[in-house]
């Protein structure tokens, strides 16, 4: 469905740092990086290079501005998965926008948390698996 996802950010170096050590958490290998540009790109091991999860400053050269709405939300193994990615983002700058937990409003077995990455981007992980 998706071909790539591609959140600005207005420091690369410190996103870089953050997303690296998220996707870490997630077993998500990084794919590329390039500071010059500057961009980076992970996706899944099992996939065959797509969909890319991408970071990097604006192509138009303007200031990053987060989005009201927007959302990504990354797929967790396990429950345990979704508090451990949790704990490192607030560790690492993010704030909270929800802590982990089950939101049976979305359905009985969903266990997300919710937090904004430094440049305030809106970022979830989640276990859709019952336990």
């Amino acid at each position: 469905m998706f071909s790539h996802i591609y959140y600005g950010v207005s420091d690369f170096e410190r996103a870089y740092v953050f997303y690296s050590k998220l996707m870490t958490c997630l077993i998500i290998k990084e794919r590329f990086y390039d500071r010059d540009k500057p961009w980076a790109g992970w996706n899944s091991p099992s996939s065959n290079g797509r969909p890319l999860f991408v970071i990097g400053k604006p192509f138009n050269g303007k200031v990053h501005d987060q989005g009201n709405g927007q959302m990504i939300a990354f797929s967790a193994k396990d429950r345990a998965t979704v508090t451990a990615a949790y704990d490192l983002a607030i560790e690492n700058g993010a704030t909270c926008e929800g802590k982990p937990g089950l939101r049976s409003e979305y359905h009985e077995s969903y266990f997300g948390a919710y937090f904004r990455d430094l440049d305030g981007n809106k970022v979830c992980v989640v276990c859709h698996e019952i336990e």
